[in-house]
């Protein structure tokens, strides 16, 4: 097969984003937004989230049309503006972020599962896992195929995703109720909720969540047929997900109260629209989100293989990681990556509940992927970088607008996450410096710059303190 041949159209990479975006998230947001946060409140947290992640995805629009040359989004961007090592974090950190959630996606799959098959428990008991290991290599045998032929099958599951959502949203919009909506709108009944302000810092992480994917056609520039595609796949997407995002959080705060949806089971959706039409609309959602999930583990696996061989291949990451197989697969990012999830898999057998607080874990380890994204985006627009002489005036100045707002919104959600979750991100990234270390010898190169050694020093120093945070039982997972 030709290399020309191996490239991703725009439907093709639309797809890959919209599938990694719209995994279980969506199907849990009704409860997971209202255990947190009243109707006024959720309503200012998605105006916010659509104002910011608009700005995210104008900047990773920006950066892939200024800078062609740089593939694999998050961590060249990174690795541009700031050096090697926080080039190599940036990519570590969001390969830890993509297979902890394939890891969630997994145990939520046989989860839902669980409703039709009781052996399956919660998605993790022994049956579920040894089911879940199944279909994990299954998942990595069909990649190992191909990039393309996995992305179109992926295009397939996306659509089939989509089509339960739409259903909820005509059923559950029917239904919608003003005075319910409105009841307590400010949640000040509910003492537990905090004031706005909290309510409003209580949704940012899942916000970051159900959005984590919107980067993913930067991730795949380098596969793209045409360069530009990469940036109107960005905008497709996030203007698609966003829309259902919203109608499914606030229509169903329309059909139950806050009380009433924070009390809900996971997938919230499911028992959402049995309320409205019975029990068989628990199945209907039910039946969606194992595919919605199957799609999204095919994503997430073709994400957490194309970060690891990138890096590789730029020499940031070990040369281990460059191999592709005779497909153009890169197979020992690959098996590196699944066994990772496997090893993690079986320890959910040990410690059953971990897996949910890691799954915020990862969600804040991309926090800092995309601010180093939206700096980076200010620094070109500052030094003229990437512009011609036409667009350096108002081009340039609206670009510069753009990027401040992305990055004040990064510091926000860092803020939001708050530092029990930075320092144990920090935790995770500290193991990688070793990683990191290999590879600057493999090409003898000098491993730390005087101002990288800061980096790391603080990163250590973070490390330090949740490891012994955790060891006091100050800090918990």
């Amino acid at each position: 097969m030709s290399q020309d041949n191996r490239k991703l159209k725009l439907g093709a990479l639309t797809a890959l984003v919209v599938g990694s975006m719209i995994g279980g998230g969506i199907f849990s947001i009704p409860q997971n937004m209202a255990s947190g946060a009243a109707a006024g409140a959720i309503l200012i947290g998605w105006a916010i989230t659509a104002v910011g992640m608009l700005m995210l995805a104008f900047v990773f629009q920006t950066l892939a049309n200024r800078k062609p040359e740089l593939d694999n989004g998050v961590y060249a961007y990174a690795k541009a503006g700031f050096g090697n090592y926080l080039g190599f974090s940036s990519a570590w950190g969001y390969w830890i972020s993509a297979w902890i959630g394939n890891v969630s996606y997994l145990v939520l799959l046989f989860g839902t599962l669980g409703y039709f098959f009781p052996q399956f428990g919660e998605g993790n008991t022994t049956v579920a896992i040894v089911a879940a290991s199944i279909l994990l290599w299954c998942i990595h045998a069909l990649v190992l195929q191909g990039i393309k032929e996995a992305a179109y099958i992926n295009l397939i599951t996306t659509v089939a995703k989509v089509v339960p959502l739409m259903v909820f949203i005509a059923l559950v919009g029917v239904a919608f109720k003003m005075d319910v909506f409105t009841k307590d709108f400010w949640g000040q009944e509910n003492a537990e909720l905090g004031s706005v302000l909290n309510q409003v810092k209580s949704m940012m992480l899942v916000t970051v969540w159900v959005f984590i994917g919107i980067e993913g056609a930067s991730v795949y520039s380098a596969r793209a047929q045409k360069r530009t595609d990469v940036g109107k796949a960005t905008m497709l997407s996030f203007i698609g997900v966003l829309a259902l995002l919203v109608m499914v959080n606030v229509l169903s705060a329309a059909v139950l109260t806050q009380p009433e949806l924070a009390a809900l089971k996971n997938p919230s959706m499911a028992y959402v629209l049995a309320h409205v039409v019975g029990d068989w609309g628990a199945a209907f959602i039910s039946i969606g989100l194992i595919i919605s999930l199957a799609g999204a583990l095919l994503s997430w696996t073709l994400l957490c293989g194309e970060i690891l061989y990138s890096a590789a291949a730029d020499h940031t990451m070990p040369a281990f990681f460059r191999k592709e197989n005779k497909k153009g697969v890169p197979a020992n990012a690959l098996w590196v990556s699944n066994g990772a999830i496997q090893i993690f898999l079986i320890i959910t057998l040990f410690s059953s509940s971990s897996y949910l607080d890691l799954l915020y874990l990862a969600t804040s380890m991309i926090l800092m992927p995309y601010f180093f994204s939206a700096v980076y985006a200010v620094m070109i627009a500052v030094r003229r970088d990437g512009y011609t002489e036409a667009e350096a005036h108002s081009q340039r100045n609206k670009d510069i607008v753009i990027g401040v707002i992305a990055v004040v919104y990064s510091v926000w959600l860092l803020y939001a996450a708050g530092v029990k979750y930075l320092l144990l991100s920090a935790l995770l990234y500290a193991p990688g410096a070793l990683v990191y270390i290999k590879a600057r010898l493999e090409d003898k190169q000098p491993i730390f710059n005087n101002i990288e050694k800061l980096y790391f020093a603080a990163s250590l120093i973070g490390a330090v303190l949740a490891a012994i945070g955790l060891y006091t039982g100050r800090l918990t997972l």
